[in-house]
């Protein structure tokens, strides 16, 4: 008789509706079968609070030894301020990958039907290492680093994810026609690596014009590779096609460990009232579990989510329906 794993996973439930998505997804996973010990930490203001630390050092050391997390939406002050806690977290696990999928769930009318796209971002440089200072009264300057190493990585990444999942296109998203230096070495990487991969078609697009593209017609990409600021941006983009960002899941991913997010806000307007979608964060879950290796797991769970939303008896207000945050988990629990 084999012993089931019991995994090991860093909980970060997040501050707004972060807490009431966390425990609605927690309740979810739990009841899929698989067993997990949960490490739970706050981060952010809370923290602060709590410990005057922004991320409490268990909790890194908490990550460092289950090498997985779940973590709800923490706010980040706009223009002052704590740095962005996912950020923080990116480059302390130098978790290089930002995976987000973009795909339509059935039951819900979009302008776009059909989307399924990959987003494939770099996570550790670029604009976002947040290397600014004023050189005088008045004047800001922002520097943004590209690398080779980092470049072609993440190329490698999305070709490898690419081969072994299926999919036949790669786009490499840049300025270079005025970064010619940065974006030029990033889509250089990127064309290298992809000579690797004969069987894939590799291409490259200006970032607006692919904004304009999308827009027109998502169909003709499969998947997208792009540095960060213009991942963030394009992603959240692309979200819009398939309902939003409380519908989308995303993952970090590094050689030695994985934080699995949602990508919207913590939207404290509504936070306690149960009617906070965590749809987004329960398809990060599932991203989770395809990672522990729980493949039965993942797919019950994303059929369960896709019989709730066929369904339409279950919805929360979000995408016009009447439920709250815990009857929808409670009908995600009963379709599995």
């Amino acid at each position: 008789m084999t012993t089931q794993k019991t995994h090991k996973v860093t909980l970060i439930p997040g501050d707004g509706i972060g807490p009431e998505v966390s425990n609605a997804v927690v309740r979810i996973l739990e009841a899929s079968g698989v067993k997990f010990d949960w490490e739970t930490y706050a981060a952010g203001a809370e923290a602060f609070e709590k410990y005057q630390e922004y991320i409490p050092k268990a909790l890194y050391e908490s990550i460092e030894r289950n090498k997985v997390a779940l973590k709800g939406p923490v706010t980040t002050p706009v223009g002052g301020g704590f740095p962005s806690i996912n950020v923080t977290l990116r480059k302390k696990f130098e978790l290089f990958a930002n995976f987000r999928p973009i795909k339509n769930l059935p039951g819900l009318e979009t302008r776009y039907p059909g989307v399924d796209l990959i987003i494939i971002r770099e996570n550790t440089e670029g604009l976002y290492v947040g290397l600014e200072h004023e050189v005088v009264p008045g004047v800001v300057e922002a520097i943004k680093i590209v690398t080779e190493k980092a470049s072609t990585r993440i190329a490698k990444f999305a070709f490898e994810y690419a081969q072994k999942h299926g999919r036949k296109k790669i786009h490499a998203i840049h300025k270079a026609n005025i970064m010619k230096l940065s974006d030029g070495l990033f889509i250089r990487c990127s064309k290298n690596v992809s000579k690797d991969f004969p069987d894939i078609t590799y291409g490259e697009h200006i970032v607006d014009n692919t904004c304009m593209q999308l827009v027109t017609n998502p169909y003709q990409y499969d998947m997208l590779l792009l540095e960060n600021l213009y991942g963030d941006i394009v992603s959240d983009l692309c979200a819009a096609f398939v309902g939003g960002l409380g519908l989308v899941p995303g993952a970090n991913l590094g050689h030695e460990a994985a934080i699995f997010e949602a990508v919207h806000g913590s939207a404290p307007d509504i936070a306690g009232k149960d009617i906070a979608n965590p749809t987004a964060l329960l398809q990060s879950a599932v991203l989770m579990l395809h990672h522990l290796d729980e493949t039965d797991a993942a797919n019950r769970i994303q059929a369960a989510i896709e019989k709730v939303y066929s369904e339409k008896k279950t919805l929360t207000r979000d995408v016009h329906g009447t439920a709250g945050t815990t009857a929808f988990a409670d009908a995600v629990i009963a379709a599995l």
